[in-house]
């Protein structure tokens, strides 16, 4: 008997951080496609991967990153940070969803494509216009820049 009451305690126990979970994730709002976030990488190993990632090599992941800045015209982008002060731009696959301009500061999952890529100086200017930079600050651009990018065909942002 004693062992039968320990064995329901133990599966009380087990249901309930699945019910907890399972309300974690219905609590939250997915753009674009909604998928199980299941196999999260961190950000240190989300890193390690960019960082010896050659330009146009590509690497399907799922991470958890605080956003750091969103376009502000319609949410077509948004930028998130990764270790040792590095940023990742983050766009979303075919345009298919845009972002809302209050989940600054938020942690969100992203689900997608990693690659590395050089942007064009054209490119940049586009960005920080966006970003609502100065024509000062957007004149000072004038060199192409190694980047880290994603595509992400989901994002979960927590409620």
């Amino acid at each position: 008997m004693k062992g039968f009451n320990i064995l329901l305690v133990f599966l009380f126990g087990l249901f309930t951080c699945f019910a907890q979970q399972n309300s974690e994730i219905s609590s939250s709002q997915f753009y674009g496609d909604e998928f199980e976030p299941a196999s999260l990488s961190n950000k240190e190993e989300v890193w390690q991967k960019f960082s010896s990632m050659p330009v146009s090599d590509s690497l399907n992941l799922q991470f958890k990153s605080k956003v750091k800045e969103v376009c502000k015209v319609k949410g077509c982008w948004m930028i998130v940070e990764l270790p040792e002060g590095k940023q990742a731009m983050v766009r979303f696959k075919d345009y298919g969803f845009f972002m809302p301009a209050d989940i600054l500061e938020k942690e969100v999952v992203l689900n997608g494509l990693a690659f590395v890529e050089e942007m064009s100086v054209d490119d940049q200017r586009h960005y920080a216009k966006d970003a609502g930079k100065t024509d000062m600050e957007i004149a000072k651009i004038t060199t192409p820049k190694r980047t880290f990018s994603f595509e992400a065909t989901g994002v979960l942002v927590p409620n």
